[in-house]
């Protein structure tokens, strides 16, 4: 993977949009030093380049009733192209998990997961455990957040 060339105006301005995304275009370029159209351009050129994906709003989980959170790690017992394309593909489509990630070690993969309360994680861990080739399930619930949606670091 080749890493993009980025010069500082383009470092400040992609940690900027990190902090807050709702940043106006004026507010960009003055913090940048810059005037209003050439900040654009450029914030226009990191979306396009793919280095900005997308913006979104981050949801309070405890304000809606989301207080439970668990790491599971999940092992399966096969590990064929269509066994792994089926999990991945039901665990993408279960709304409780907010990150899904392939790991190195005794498991295959780590989740992250929310939930109202112990009770819904149980009906999901039930639904996870249906899942053909799910071999193992290892949970840990988080007891609570230190860091949480950090920035990337742009150096």
């Amino acid at each position: 993977m080749q890493r993009a060339n980025l010069d500082r105006i383009d470092r400040q301005l992609l940690d900027l949009l990190q902090q807050d995304a709702r940043l106006t275009t004026a507010q960009l370029a003055d913090k940048v030093g810059l005037s209003a159209s050439p900040c654009a351009r450029r914030v226009r050129h990191l979306e396009e380049s793919g280095l900005i994906q997308t913006y979104r709003a981050q949801l309070d989980r405890i304000k809606l009733g989301l207080g439970v959170t668990i790491f599971v790690h999940v092992r399966l017992s096969r590990h064929t192209e269509s066994v792994v394309a089926d999990f991945e593909e039901k665990v993408r489509n279960m709304d409780e998990v907010v990150n899904c990630h392939t790991v190195s070690g005794p498991f295959d993969y780590l989740l992250q997961v929310v939930s109202a309360d112990l009770p819904g994680y149980e009906r999901w861990v039930r639904r996870l455990q249906s899942l053909p080739a799910v071999n193992n399930i290892d949970s840990s619930f988080a007891i609570r957040s230190v860091k949480e949606h950090g920035p990337l670091p742009i150096d």
